[in-house]
């Protein structure tokens, strides 16, 4: 199977500058019913449903024009929520001070834990748990996400 990651991506970073947004990720995968690429997309504050429509039918109209894909394709547009994944290393950058949970190999031991994004290094990331420092490794992340906690009001 062929992909069209980075010709997608070239021509969604246009769009995004143009309305004022980022692109969070692009997943690309095949189905039942065909090949289904999803972009994510981010700004300050989120964004706006409204902004996600625009941004799928530019990019819609700007990939049947240059006819990139040959085969049938679904295109869909998507915020990556309030709870997304950190996958590259800039995802964890727009995510420190926040919340987040954890997976990751020490040796053979599998590890997990949830805390609070507290740096982004070269090569490592720190999280405080509850007041310790945790310093982990990216290449030995296995899974990342940021978590919302939604605590009642008058709890802290």
């Amino acid at each position: 199977m062929e992909y069209y990651r980075v010709q997608i991506e070239e021509i969604a970073k246009k769009i995004c500058q143009d309305m004022h947004l980022a692109i969070y990720d692009i997943d690309e995968k095949m189905s039942g019913k065909g090949r289904i690429i999803t972009v994510y997309l981010t700004k300050i504050g989120g964004v706006l449903l409204d902004e996600c429509a625009a941004f799928s039918r530019a990019l819609g109209n700007e990939l049947e024009t240059f006819d990139l894909i040959p085969e049938r394709y679904y295109l869909e547009v998507s915020s990556p929520g309030i709870e997304r994944p950190l996958k590259l290393k800039s995802h964890y950058v727009s995510a420190i001070t926040e919340k987040v949970a954890v997976q990751w190999h020490e040796g053979e031991e599998k590890k997990s834990t949830m805390g609070t994004l507290t740096e982004v290094n070269q090569d490592s990331i720190v999280l405080d748990d509850r007041g310790v420092a945790i310093e982990i490794a990216l290449k030995a992340i296995t899974r990342a996400k940021t978590v919302y906690l939604d605590i009642p009001k008058g709890r802290d």
